[in-house]
């Protein structure tokens, strides 16, 4: 069946509700429109849902929801776990309330309880409430920090990951089995609660998520010391994170923390922003300002379901503010829970640091410079959720520290997602820590760069919309296999990873070796001078990116050689446009 029998399929069945054929009735004659929302169906995919809000089987609605619960629901009764439940969450966005309830009745309707967040919960404590309830799975309703027009559903394994192999593919079957929307189950709201498949939970949750994250404090004593003087301005982007960041900074002591009125409310048009992303200098402004009148020591903002944590610092020589990248502030933290540890109790002979392959190679120095392992796992904070879970049940390595370069990283074990709330707790802590020493954080930093390198680390994308564009960033990927370059930027190419064929190939010798990680359309050039450039699709948006990564002697020389580096990566990639 063509896109214009769908969208006319969608039109004539009595199963879809009037305000979806109202809206689907509003595009008529749009036949690109038409086409965009039919031509596929919105993918399940490694993480779940994620697209535009709207009618259509190409959209995110309550029957895309339902049918992906379906397939979610088939696969869990299939492995025998449907005692044990499933945990749901979900942030400020447009319809995140009724899409939870949407899935929760799915699952209920198939003889699986929900436990149900009465309000938006941030996505770290969804991970944790899976373990805490001891929950088959776990659903979140967010699209992270996309534009206000998306919405998205991750699940989330029993581990409090987000779903690893080979349960991904399992459940990504079972969805696309279900063809037939009439067939997804359903039951009233009421009706679920009294056959007790519907539990609302809160409080108790948050408390227990809470008590762990102050677990991890080290330097109470610090944080006594500067909580009247140390100033943190704080917005939560019109997310989820307001209560949890604010509560935790509260309750270790901190006096002076700001919040920035104008982006404190839950409101899912995130009227302040384009997007909602940290990562953005938009996303700082009205934080930026508020720090300047206060003179405050740094800015927190985290995301709509606050994984991700964007930071800027005070440099106090020249009172400006320096934002600090997810690789800055990951090593900034990293570095910080690692020296501590090693400070109070020693370090354990398997101890390791986790980092995504495309993070900065900063990391792989800390971890030398402790003498304690470096992991490196695909993109993705689930393939580092997954490395901690062998790491206990193989006994092979024990956990200290996890980070990506997009602005998220955990510190403890209590979670299995990127955190923001215990990222800004511990850099707030660090901050203390620092202030006793007579330092800001930008000190601190330096004080890395010195004795680490100074790495320089960035990300470029391209967006390609619609078919065409996925078309044109299978071709980049190809082009690049079938044709490895010698160099890049004046880099000589050493050796190149294809995640997507399990080699690496020594350019030098010829020799190959594999990768030892799971198939992914992901290339990866080593380059002189510990250097790095890596090629790869989102898997979220329409966007080929290309992350790259440099080591300079002084801040001038990382920033020089990283725009020289970023340029010739763009001209590479024009080129085969």
């Amino acid at each position: 069946m063509g896109y214009k029998e769908m969208y006319q399929s969608w039109l004539d069945n009595p199963y879809f509700d009037e305000d979806t054929k109202a809206e689907l009735k509003s595009i008529a004659g749009d036949d690109k429109e038409i086409e965009d929302r039919f031509y596929t169906e919105l993918e399940f995919g490694t993480a779940g849902l994620r697209g535009v809000i709207g009618a259509g089987m190409n959209r995110m609605n309550i029957y895309t929801v339902r049918k992906a619960t379906q397939g979610l629901a088939n696969y869990i009764k299939k492995v025998g776990k449907e005692a044990q439940g499933v945990a749901i969450a979900f942030d400020s966005r447009r319809m995140s309330p009724e899409f939870a309830d949407e899935a929760a009745l799915c699952l209920a309707a198939n003889g699986i309880k929900a436990y149900v967040f009465e309000s938006l919960r941030p996505t770290p404590e969804l991970s944790y409430a899976v373990r805490k309830l001891g929950c088959t799975a776990g659903i979140n309703i967010t699209a992270s920090h996309n534009p206000p027009e998306y919405n998205g559903y991750k699940v989330y394994w029993e581990d409090g990951a987000q779903i690893p192999p080979p349960h991904d593919k399992g459940i990504m079957d079972e969805v696309k089995a279900v063809t037939d929307f009439a067939t997804v189950k359903t039951m009233e709201k009421e009706e679920a609660k009294k056959a007790g498949l519907y539990e609302v939970i809160g409080a108790a949750i948050d408390d227990a998520y809470i008590a762990e994250l102050k677990k991890l404090v080290v330097h109470q004593d610090a944080i006594n010391q500067v909580k009247d003087t140390l100033k943190i301005v704080y917005t939560p982007l019109h997310g989820t994170g307001n209560i949890p960041v604010r509560r935790v900074l509260k309750e270790l002591g901190f006096q002076n923390v700001y919040v920035v009125p104008e982006q404190e409310k839950p409101d899912g048009e995130f009227p302040t922003v384009s997007y909602p992303n940290p990562e953005a200098e938009e996303a700082f402004v009205l934080g930026l300002a508020m720090a300047k009148k206060l003179d405050a020591d740094l800015v927190l903002a985290t995301d709509p379901d606050a994984d991700r944590l964007g930071v800027y610092v005070k440099d106090s020589k020249t009172g400006e503010y320096h934002s600090l990248t997810g690789n800055m502030s990951g090593c900034l933290i990293g570095d910080y829970v690692i020296g501590q540890r090693k400070e109070r109790e020693g370090l354990p002979k398997d101890g390791a640091f986790i980092k995504s392959i495309v993070s900065t190679n900063m990391a792989d120095a800390i971890a030398k410079y402790y003498g304690i392992q470096l992991v490196e796992v695909l993109t993705g904070f689930k393939f580092i959720g997954q490395k901690m879970l062998e790491f206990e049940t193989k006994g092979t390595g024990t956990y200290l520290f996890g980070m990506e370069e997009s602005y998220g990283c955990l510190t403890g074990t209590y979670a299995r997602d990127k955190d923001a709330v215990v990222a800004s707790m511990t850099l707030c802590e660090a901050a203390a820590y620092y202030k006793t020493q007579g330092k800001t954080l930008w000190d601190a930093m330096i004080d890395m760069y010195e004795k680490y390198g100074y790495y320089k680390d960035d990300v470029k994308a391209i967006t390609l919309k619609g078919i065409e564009g996925l078309e044109k960033i299978q071709t980049i990927l190809e082009t690049l296999r079938a044709d490895a370059p010698k160099e890049i930027g004046g880099y000589k190419v050493l050796k190149v990873r294809d995640y997507k064929k399990d080699t690496i190939t020594d350019l030098a010798d010829g020799k190959v070796t594999p990768t030892g990680l799971p198939v992914s359309n992901v290339l990866y050039y080593e380059l002189e001078d510990d250097a790095w450039v890596c090629v790869r699709p989102s898997g979220t948006e329409p966007k080929v990116k290309f992350y790259y990564g440099i080591k300079g002697t002084s801040l001038e020389e990382a920033d020089a050689k990283s725009e020289s580096l970023g340029k010739e990566v763009l001209a590479m990639i024009e080129k085969m446009l």
